[in-house]
């Protein structure tokens, strides 16, 4: 069964009298037969490795191989832990855990891309700190997990999910999306906030540009893992106050896909343009990859 749409999501859980987690693990078995334990048991395993990537990635001492990144989790985990954060914990810890996640992506660690390697540290470093501050159960992260992956099959099947066919929007806008839902149903959210919380962080990603220097999926991807951390958190608790998207969750999903048809492909993960181009974005290319540029 595919999941064509949010709104479909939403009457789907409420004809059936379910939870929207336990109607995604329906869709997902009536479409790959995969048993909902089975299914449970994969996700529990996926957060252990999110966490394991967090940990690792909070290391002073870590550095990718090409020199551009590294390193800077461990410095903004040491600001939290001094007190002089101007942020709260819960949204300080989830832009640290963001960045170490995506530090780790650059370092050839082990990460969970969600829904992409390059915007892998948006969805665990809300919930893992959400966890930490709110003290919720590994089955409400669980379930917090599937109904994000829920939002992110539904932009996948209606959009993309690749940087490549539709910009950095479809990677940390996605993965914003999806980390907006998933904290607003752990935070008490009614299906429509979750979804809502979900089309506020998408729609405010709309047209950002991939244009990673070198080609290398760092600058500008792993501090854009913790704004994006952030404003997922922000999408979510505008979500709980009642503000609401004027343009619901598909139709945002459907702008996004057009937005990323229409740009340029040299802001589609080319390394062609934007940043990749400027002075400083060349020379890190050129001696990454021992160019001399005299010659």
């Amino acid at each position: 069964m595919k999941l064509p749409s949010i709104e479909a999501f939403m009457k789907g859980a409420q004809q059936n009298r379910q939870t929207l987690w336990q109607y995604i693990l329906q869709c997902e078995f009536q479409d790959s037969g995969t048993p909902v334990d089975e299914m449970i048991r994969r996700v529990e395993d996926t957060y252990q490795v999110m966490k394991n990537a967090v940990r690792s990635g909070l290391k002073e001492n870590g550095r990718s191989l090409s020199g551009l990144t590294g390193g800077d989790a461990f410095k903004y985990y040491e600001r939290i832990k001094i007190g002089r954060t101007v942020l709260s914990d819960f949204n300080a810890k989830a832009i640290a855990y963001a960045i170490a996640t995506n530090e780790q992506n650059a370092s050839m660690g082990v990460i969970v891309a969600a829904p992409t390697a390059g915007a892998s540290g948006i969805l665990p470093g809300v919930i893992i700190a959400a966890q930490e501050e709110f003290g919720y159960m590994d089955d409400d992260i669980i379930h917090s997990l599937i109904i994000a992956s829920g939002i992110g099959a539904v932009i996948a099947t209606r959009a993309t999910v690749s940087g490549a066919a539709g910009g950095c929007q479809a990677e940390c806008g996605s993965a914003a999306a999806m980390a907006a839902g998933a904290l607003t149903y752990l935070l008490g959210g009614t299906p429509h906030q979750v979804f809502n919380a979900a089309a506020l962080a998408l729609k405010n990603s709309l047209g950002l540009a991939c244009d990673p220097v070198a080609g290398l999926v760092e600058v500008p991807c792993v501090k854009r893992n913790g704004v994006y951390a952030s404003m997922a958190i922000t999408a979510s608790d505008m979500s709980l106050a009642g503000i609401t998207s004027v343009i619901p969750p598909d139709e945002v999903i459907d702008a996004m896909f057009q937005i990323g048809s229409q740009l340029p492909s040299c802001l589609r993960e080319t390394a062609e343009g934007g940043l990749a181009i400027t002075p400083t974005g060349l020379a890190a290319k050129n001696r990454i990859f021992g160019i001399d540029e005299t010659k």
